[in-house]
Order: structure tokens, then C-alpha cells, then sequence
């Protein structure tokens, strides 16, 4: 087998690393250690401009639309770069969206919305993709028919990244017939926003629906009664994070590695004492454990993109996409949660300096573990998947 990404993916990659060349982990703004409220009222737009010149936002988006014709992995790649630098831009939100639209949606709303995503002028949010309190995240909001073709919203949606400065947001929702995806106006009225602060002080909001009417151009698709839809939306999500996960640990291991190498005690770089050595090695294995179930995941995204149905094929031993993504998530959440604290553990009182990007790091590390959810939960699907495939 050969896992070497295509030329058209490394150019992806090529491509966002000169986009993001200059751009700092402060990203200019204050750190998430110190007060209450977000480090900013909006993402960065200027990057987010640069990045449209680049053709990135809609790099997996079909070049009908404005797009570049590329598939998910090099969608992941560029969120990867992005998160080596602490991007503050809506790549992974305003990515999974415009992909589900491009799925799901009519050939008018394509046409619409897809080449104003891919010229930086459009920005779609997402839903989260784990739970609304108790509840999943496609079951949290309840979509009931006006009779007019249109539905009525009424739940609560928390955490969602920038809903406030979103044009529209995919939001899942239960209908009488199946999950429905809507692309629903944030300041619509019925719609409530309570502002809310991320783990990384980043702003987000809660969306309380209390009959929000959204009439039937907004809906993505027929509902489906197996919630394939809110899978493949909900995978992009997950191989997203995942990238993200990715490009943040592997970022915070090289800075780790940077002052290990400099910093001496008893005449010698603290790198080359054993303790300090097995524990770096250790979270590179991490990284790379991440990285394979990463692109596991994306690559069965992709074969979705490309038309085959998510079934396990009879005597080939595939598991569904499901297991993919539990595996990808697990893998992500517990490497970027350990990445980060082995990272701060060996700088010593050096990575609670403010003046050091060390704690940014280990702040959007937190956001991103508590975005994918807890480990030992996907741990608990896998094995579910594999006692029902009897494997």
C-alpha cells in the first residue's frame, strides 16, 4: 500500500503553510489566562481574506462552484497547518458546512452559497457534533412542520463556535420523519443568542430556539430516517478536530523539543536526560497513533464523497464509518490531552508565562478535548461496533 498523500494534497499543504507564514499564536490579541470575556469579538477576518486569495476555504469544494476540486484529507492537511499557528479563523466550521450543502443541498443553494464560501465572503457555522446537555446533538432541537412547507424550531444548541458572527449555521434537528440539517439565520427572530466563552477564549453562544420558523429553501435534503446526513456532517466535524488536534500537538512537541534542547542543567541540555527523552518519545507515538486513525477516518469521508454507502462489506472486514470516527476521536482527545501536559511538565514553571506561547497551546488543547468529548465514551462505541460485526 502506498500512503503517500497525491501532489494536488501536498500543494494543499504547500499552499496553507505560505498563507499562514507570519501569522503568530498570539494572533494578536490578549491570552485566554487573563479575564473573563473572549480574547476577540469576531475571528480574524484579514486572515481569513488571505486565506480566500489562496483558494483554501473552499479548497474540497467541486470547481463548478468556486472551489478547488479536492477532497477531505486535503480539507484535513490545511486545518492541520492552521492549527500549528493557533489560526483564528472559522476554516473547520465554514469547511464541514459548505460540504454539507454541497451534499445535501439543491443545486440552487449550491450555486448560492458555495462560491461566496470560497471567495472568504460567507461564513457558515456548525452545530456541535456532541451533546446538548443529555441529549445528542441531533436530537437537542425539535423541528415540527408549519404546514407551509417550512418548520418551527424549539431546544437548545451550546457552544457553538462564533455564532455571532456567522451568516447562517447548519443546525440538526428531529423531525417527525428523520434528522433534518437546517441552515438557519443566528439572528433570526426566535432565535436566542447567550454568549458564551470557550475554553481557549474564543467567543461562542448557546442557540435557544423558541418557535424560530425556517422556511423549506433552508433545508439541506430530504430528512433521513438513518441520520446519514448528521453522520457525514458530524464525520467532517470529527476528522476536523481531529486535524486540528493533530497540527496543535505536533506544534507543541517541536516548541517542547526547541527549549529541552536549549535549556541546561548540570552542564547539560535537559533533552538528553533519559526521564525527559521517554516522555517526548512517548507523545510522538501519540502523535503518530493520531495521525494513522486520522486519516483512516478522512479517507472513509472521502469514499462517501465519492458515492460508496456506508456498509461493511461482506468479507473484507471493514468496519462502519462509525468505528473510524470513535477511533479517530479517542486517539485525538486523550494525544492532544497528553501532548499538552507533558509539554508544560517538562518547561517547568516556563510554560505558565504569559509572555511564552506554551499556555495557548495547552488552552486550545483543553477546547479541542472538551469539543471531541471524553475518550472513554468512543471507547464504549467501538466496542459496541465490534461485538455487533462479532470481531
Amino acid at each position: 500500500m502506498d500512503f503517500t498523500f497525491t501532489e494536488e494534497q501536498q500543494a494543499a499543504a504547500e499552499a496553507a503553510r505560505a498563507a499562514f507564514a507570519g501569522v503568530t499564536p498570539d494572533g494578536g490579541v490578549p491570552s485566554p489566562a487573563v479575564g473573563i470575556e473572549p480574547v476577540s469579538e469576531d475571528v480574524d477576518r484579514e486572515l481569513w481574506l488571505r486565506l480566500a486569495k489562496s483558494d483554501l476555504p473552499g479548497i474540497a469544494l467541486a470547481e463548478e462552484y468556486g472551489g478547488s476540486g479536492l477532497d477531505p484529507v486535503a480539507w484535513c492537511l490545511v486545518l492541520r497547518e492552521a492549527a500549528r499557528v493557533l489560526a483564528r479563523v472559522p476554516l473547520l466550521e465554514t469547511g464541514a458546512a459548505a460540504l454539507a450543502v454541497q451534499r445535501y443541498g439543491s443545486e440552487e443553494q449550491r450555486r448560492r452559497l458555495l462560491p461566496e464560501v470560497a471567495a472568504g465572503r460567507l461564513l457558515l457555522g456548525v452545530a456541535p457534533h456532541g451533546r446538548t446537555g443529555h441529549e445528542p446533538a441531533d436530537q437537542a432541537v425539535r423541528a415540527e412542520a408549519d404546514g407551509q412547507g417550512g418548520w418551527t424550531l424549539h431546544g437548545v444548541q451550546t457552544a457553538v463556535p462564533h455564532a455571532q458572527v456567522m451568516d447562517r449555521i447548519v443546525v440538526p434537528a428531529r423531525g417527525d420523519t428523520g434528522t433534518l440539517l437546517l441552515l438557519v439565520d443566528p439572528h433570526a427572530a426566535g432565535v436566542e443568542l447567550r454568549r458564551q466563552v470557550t475554553a481557549h477564549g474564543e467567543l461562542a453562544a448557546e442557540l435557544v430556539f423558541d418557535g424560530a420558523r425556517v422556511d423549506a429553501a433552508a433545508q439541506l435534503g430530504a430528512p433521513a430516517p438513518d441520520a446519514a446526513n448528521w453522520l457525514y456532517l458530524r464525520g467532517l466535524l470529527i476528522v476536523g478536530t481531529a486535524a486540528l488536534c493533530l497540527g496543535l500537538g505536533e506544534q507543541i512537541l517541536r516548541i517542547t523539543a526547541d527549549y529541552t534542547g536549549k535549556r541546561e542543567q548540570f552542564g547539560h541540555p535537559v533533552a538528553t536526560f533519559q526521564a525527559v527523552a521517554v516522555q517526548a518519545a512517548d507523545r510522538y507515538i501519540d502523535l503518530r497513533a493520531m495521525e494513522v486513525t486520522l486519516w483512516q477516518a478522512a479517507w472513509r469521508i472521502g469514499l462517501i464523497e465519492k458515492g460508496e454507502t456506508d456498509t461493511v462489506s461482506e468479507g473484507t472486514g471493514r468496519l462502519p464509518l462509525a468505528a473510524d470516527l470513535a477511533t479517530a476521536k479517542v486517539w485525538s482527545a486523550e494525544g492532544v490531552r497528553a501532548v499538552a501536559a507533558t509539554a508544560q511538565h517538562l518547561h517547568g514553571g516556563m510554560g505558565a508565562d504569559l509572555d511564552y506561547p506554551l499556555h495557548r497551546y495547552h488552552a486550545w488543547a483543553k477546547h479541542l478535548e472538551l469539543f471531541l468529548g471524553p475518550a472513554p465514551a468512543y471507547e464504549e462505541e467501538i466496542g459496541a461496533i465490534l461485538a455487533e460485526h462479532q470481531l
